[in-house]
């Protein structure tokens, strides 16, 4: 039986969080190494969307944008992550996992974090320079994971 968190609405953040990437995780445990690494879209500007590898890569690394953000927000000196290829799916799996880890932390250092903020003046820039509070930041990046699953899901139907 599912165990939910009771921390309110980070919980409720988090537990979504957690489903949508243990559906990830589920989708990319079987693929074959070749499933992994080939180009699919040849035809995409964007280099985080060539191939799986590609995209689990970008997911991982904008995972830990997301809570960057947040972190150098509340006064953190920090520095975004560089994304980085890694070579098999069980390593994107650890690194999907100590993502969210990442993200967990975030509310045990920050437990009575506002989540809403409607004075934009307050609201957190990313590095894209849009401006979020941590409640709809963290909603992007759970949609964020569910967006590239199914982009997964579909190359997969152009790898068999």
């Amino acid at each position: 039986m599912k165990v939910y968190r009771d921390n309110g609405a980070i919980g409720a953040l988090l537990d979504e969080y957690e489903k949508a990437l243990n559906e990830l995780i589920q989708l990319i445990k079987p693929i074959s190494q070749r499933q992994l690494t080939k180009i699919i879209d040849h035809q995409t500007n964007d280099e985080d969307c060539r191939s799986i590898q590609t995209i689990l890569s970008h997911v991982i690394s904008s995972g830990y944008a997301y809570i960057i953000a947040i972190r150098k927000h509340q006064g953190e000196v920090l520095s975004y992550r560089k994304n980085t290829l890694l070579s098999d799916v069980p390593a994107y799996i650890e690194g999907l996992q100590s993502m969210f880890t990442y993200n967990e932390q975030l509310f045990l250092d920050y437990p009575k974090i506002t989540l809403n903020e409607k004075d934009v003046s307050k609201q957190v820039i990313t590095s894209w320079k849009q401006h979020y509070d941590v409640e709809t930041l963290m909603e992007h990046a759970i949609v964020h994971i569910l967006r590239h699953r199914r982009q997964i899901a579909r190359f997969l139907l152009k790898t068999k």
